[in-house]
C-alpha cells in the first residue's frame, strides 16, 4: 500500500458518486503499477498495464503532431467507454464508463479528480526522493 492510497480512493469514490454511469476508475504510475482502484468486473493489474501502453501510444502521438504533452485520451466502444488521464508528473487516471454517460460531464469532473490526484501522488514521500 502506498502512503497516498486512501486520500486516491476516497478521490476515485468521490468521482464516481458524481458521474452518473461511471463503473470504475484506477490510478497507476505511468509504468503500469496499480495505486488505488474503484473497480469491479475488470482486473486492475492488467488494466494499468494496457494504460501504460497506451500511454506510450497516446505520449508519441502528441509529440509527433506537435500538440505537446499528453493530458488524455478516450476510447470508445459497443458498450461504454474508457478514458485516460495524466495525473501529476508519474501517474494516471483511467476510468470505466457505460454508453449512456454524458462525456463533457465525465471530461469536467475526470480533469479536476486527475488534478487533485496528480497532487496528491506528486507530494507522496516516495515521490520527493525521486525528484
Amino acid at each position: 500500500m502506498t502512503t497516498v492510497e486512501p486520500e486516491v480512493l476516497a478521490e476515485l469514490r468521490s468521482l464516481r458518486a458524481r458521474v452518473p454511469h461511471l463503473t470504475g476508475g484506477l490510478v497507476a504510475s505511468t509504468d503500469g503499477l496499480v495505486i488505488a482502484h474503484d473497480t469491479s468486473g475488470i482486473e486492475p493489474d492488467g488494466v494499468a498495464a494496457l494504460t501504460a501502453a497506451a500511454l506510450g501510444v497516446g505520449t508519441r502521438l502528441t509529440d509527433a503532431t506537435g500538440q505537446g504533452g499528453f493530458r488524455e485520451l478516450m476510447a470508445r466502444g459497443d458498450r461504454g467507454y474508457v478514458a485516460t488521464y495524466a495525473a501529476g508528473r508519474t501517474a494516471t487516471l483511467t476510468v470505466v464508463a457505460g454508453p449512456d454517460t454524458n462525456v463533457g460531464r465525465l471530461h469536467l469532473e475526470a480533469r479536476r479528480s486527475s488534478g487533485r490526484i496528480g497532487d496528491l501522488v506528486d507530494a507522496a514521500p516516495d515521490q520527493q526522493e525521486r525528484k
